[in-house]
Parts: C-alpha cells; sequence; structure tokens
C-alpha cells in the first residue's frame, strides 16, 4: 500500500498530477479542491494516498491531510459511492463540512456533489453517523498537511520532524470540537447524538473554546419538556 507521496510536480492534467519520485512518476487524481492548493508544474508536492484496486485497474487517490484520507475511506463504505463520488463529496465539502454535514443530518449538502443525488446523499448521512466520530476526532493532528521537510529539488527528502505549531484560529477550534467531543461520549452520549450536538454548538460559535462548547452541547442534548 502506498500510503504517501512526496516529490516534484512532473505533469498537471484536470482531474489528476503526476509525481516524480526519485525518477519514478505516480498518477495521483484529486478533488477540485486539493487540485487548487498544489503548486505549478516543477513545484515540490506532498500528499497523502489511498490505492483503488480494481481486476483491470489501479488508481491513486490524494489527498492533503490525513483526515481527509479517512474521510474519503469511509465514504466509499457506502453503498452506491464509490472513489469518485467520495472525492466528488469532499471537493465540495471539504473534511469540515462533510462533518458537519453528517452531524446535522444535512443531506442537502452532501447532494451538493456532482454526480451525487439524493438516495446517496441521504444513505451517507444516515449510514456514517455513527461511524463518523471516529474521523472527527481527528481534526487536530490529521488535519495537518503532508508536507515533509527538506530540500524539494535536491537529493533526499527528509522525513517530516514533529512540531508544535503556533496554534491558529482555525486549529484551536479543531482541536476544542475533538476535545469536547471525547469529553461527551466519556459522560455516555452516543458518538452521534455527541457529535450533532458539537456540529452545531460550533456553528452557532464558531471561536468557543471546548469548555463553551461542552455546556452548549449539553444544552442541546438535555431533555426537552
Amino acid at each position: 500500500m502506498i500510503g504517501r507521496l512526496s516529490g516534484q510536480l512532473a505533469y498537471r492534467g484536470a482531474d489528476h498530477v503526476m509525481i516524480d519520485v526519485n525518477g519514478v512518476g505516480y498518477l495521483v487524481y484529486c478533488s477540485d479542491r486539493t487540485m487548487a492548493t498544489l503548486p505549478a508544474k516543477g513545484g515540490f508536492v506532498s500528499l497523502y494516498t489511498d490505492l483503488l484496486v480494481r481486476e483491470d485497474n489501479l488508481q491513486l487517490f490524494g489527498f492533503q491531510t490525513l483526515a481527509e484520507k479517512e474521510w474519503y475511506r469511509l465514504l466509499t463504505t457506502v453503498q452506491g459511492v464509490g472513489a469518485k463520488a467520495a472525492v466528488a463529496i469532499l471537493g465540495t465539502l471539504g473534511p469540515d463540512g462533510v462533518s458537519r454535514a453528517i452531524a446535522l443530518g444535512d443531506a442537502n449538502a452532501v447532494k451538493a456533489a456532482p454526480g451525487v443525488g439524493p438516495k446517496i446523499a441521504q444513505r451517507v448521512v444516515n449510514e456514517l453517523r455513527d461511524k463518523a466520530p471516529s474521523v472527527m476526532a481527528m481534526s487536530g493532528v490529521g488535519a495537518q498537511p503532508a508536507a515533509p521537510t527538506g530540500d524539494p529539488v535536491g537529493g533526499v527528502i527528509e522525513p517530516p520532524v514533529a512540531v508544535s505549531p503556533a496554534p491558529s484560529a482555525g486549529t484551536t477550534d479543531a482541536f476544542a470540537q475533538s476535545d469536547a467531543l471525547s469529553a461527551l461520549t466519556n459522560l455516555g452520549y452516543s458518538p452521534s447524538d455527541a457529535a450533532s450536538a458539537v456540529a452545531q454548538a460550533a456553528g452557532e460559535a464558531p471561536d468557543a473554546s471546548t469548555e463553551t462548547l461542552i455546556r452548549a452541547a449539553l444544552r442541546l442534548l438535555a431533555p426537552k419538556d
């Protein structure tokens, strides 16, 4: 299994790129969202990858983050969602958008992806509601780009060094949602209910801290008279 590729961007197509890794060119298919973030020909690129194996074909699909790759793999477990549909959903919504759509049961958001009809969209939110929290919990570490260090042109590319970056607003929010989700499941709430409440609370207060998210989610989960 090829889990990640790092090298020089040798070619750009409409929906795929060729990455030159030490003289070997790998064709990697990507979503429109990922394609838009890649450098021009000759630039350095690093992507997480997933290999689709068929009787008559092998295809690599590329993702900027590990969380995006795991969403792709989870989406393709849904009946009727193939690799292209999963990539289309991620390209339209992004990992965070997929997370929110599933947590809130928003099939219309999923349906906005090209080639995804209403039945498939509803199946996605129904079937993944209880499975999604495990991927949502990757919001912190799993959202880091697959970018090793080193000179992209000269010889050896060194493996990535673990560095704790200064938290940005987006990173802090992702960690807060992940921590709030973990806290609620530890309190005994089901993963699907916890994820839905955290997603709704985060939508109402995007910059909320973990504690604020937990309190807001608990209010949403409280029995209604």
